[in-house]
């Protein structure tokens, strides 16, 4: 991972619990591209559908995806963190994206415009 990464992995702490939102993260550690960090944060409003995960990144789309308990899910999250990278916008298609989240999106959010919220 990148020492300056602009794109972020999140793992809901809340979801299950800290101890699992950690093994999710160490298990993914290894397999994001160049410019992700992992971030642990509390309460993404996807308790339902725990273990929820989300992505970021500036000046792009916002994904919130859950239930996320399998190795094909976390191969599939890998996957998914390589094409947001990739494109300009964060902007996928649900058929685009690997097929094992196609179920799991919760949300996709528009990027906020740069610099301000005009």
């Amino acid at each position: 991972m990148s020492d300056h990464p602009d794109h972020f992995l999140l793992i809901c702490d809340t979801c299950k619990s800290q101890a699992h939102a950690q093994a999710l993260s160490d298990r993914l550690s290894g397999t994001l591209p160049d410019g992700f960090a992992i971030r642990l944060v509390s309460f993404m409003a996807g308790c339902d559908h725990g273990q929820t995960v989300g992505f970021q990144a500036p000046d792009k789309a916002q994904y919130l995806f859950g239930e996320i308990e399998t190795r094909e899910d976390f191969d599939a999250l890998a996957a998914f963190a390589r094409q947001y990278r990739d494109t300009p916008d964060g902007w996928t298609n649900a058929t685009n994206r690997p097929r094992a989240l196609f179920r799991k999106t919760l949300s996709r959010m528009p990027a906020l415009p740069s610099g301000g919220t005009s």
